[in-house]
């Protein structure tokens, strides 16, 4: 059966399919996926220092779409226009704008800048506004250098210091009397963990058998009839509180005597005769008493 397709027209429908698997594996390489729904966008900069086709663009860090073209227009000096595709979903609000993000490490990225106060979007196929954000190494050279030059006087004069503070003998003493220190504190943790291995238990023991004697003697103290005992002490101080005062009036023989002045001179009087009585007895017993044989 004769071909219906001659030589010449299977070398080119391979050659035409080969371009195409050609076309989408690159773009495919380039992160493109010919197949996914996207809009194009155009952004105008002034300056695309990094970027390149296929450089990624980013919203909050989620990667919604690649650089699609950049084009230099002559006519209009510094004006550069770059081509984007966003995920279909992807809608800008008026408003937005994109910054190029370069890396430290090199290579540059697209950063959408939402403006979340409108609700109205842009069409597709609109120009946005572009901006270029600080570089880092610019940013290093322009803020943190000039800082770093003035503290770096600052660093030396705090090492020689630091230098003379080693070298100082004080340092060297410091350093032995903190070992001392250390070796007697060693020592004290040794000590304090013997103590509380052999005499703590013992300690505690004593306190448990106190501690059981109170609970004895409460229990005893609960078993008394305190009533009773309080009653009969304030019967006890009553009767010594009317004994007090019969011993203080006058009424009574006892209060008489420990009272009455007169009583105590005319004792007192009456003593210190009989001691003269006794001392004259003493020194002349003739006086009273006589011997008489017959």
């Amino acid at each position: 059966m004769k071909s219906v397709f001659t030589k010449e027209a299977k070398i080119g429908l391979v050659s035409i399919i080969s371009l195409i698997l050609l076309y989408v594996g690159i773009n495919y390489l380039k992160g493109i996926n010919l197949f996914k729904p996207v809009n194009h966008y155009y952004v105008a900069f002034n300056n695309v220092k990094g970027v390149t086709i296929s450089s990624p663009v980013y919203v909050e860090g989620f990667k919604v779409g690649l650089v699609r073209d950049i084009v230099y227009d002559y006519d209009t000096t510094g004006k550069i226009t770059v081509e984007i595709s966003l995920e279909d979903k992807m809608r800008l609000n008026k408003g937005s704008y994109i910054t190029v993000f370069n890396s430290f490490l090199g290579g540059a990225e697209l950063h959408i800048h939402l403006n979340t106060f409108v609700d109205e979007f842009l069409k597709p196929g609109a120009t946005i506004e572009g901006r270029m954000e600080e570089e880092m190494m610019q940013s290093v050279q322009e803020n943190i250098l000039p800082t770093v030059e003035n503290i770096l006087p600052k660093i030396d004069s705090i090492l020689g210091s630091l230098q003379a503070l080693i070298a100082h003998p004080a340092l060297a003493q410091s350093l032995d009397h903190i070992e001392k220190t250390t070796r007697n504190l060693e020592v004290s943790t040794r000590q304090l963990n013997q103590v509380m291995s052999e005499d703590v238990p013992g300690i505690v023991d004593n306190l448990k058998t106190v501690t059981d004697n109170f609970s004895t003697v409460s229990e005893n103290l609960k078993g008394l009839d305190l009533a009773s005992t309080v009653n009969s002490i304030n019967a006890t101080l009553a009767n010594l509180k009317l004994t007090t005062d019969k011993l203080n009036s006058t009424d009574n023989s006892i209060g008489l005597l420990l009272n009455d002045k007169g009583l105590y001179d005319n004792l007192n009087s009456t003593m210190d005769n009989a001691s003269k009585l006794l001392l004259d007895l003493r020194e002349n017993p003739k006086r009273y008493v006589h011997f008489s044989v017959f």
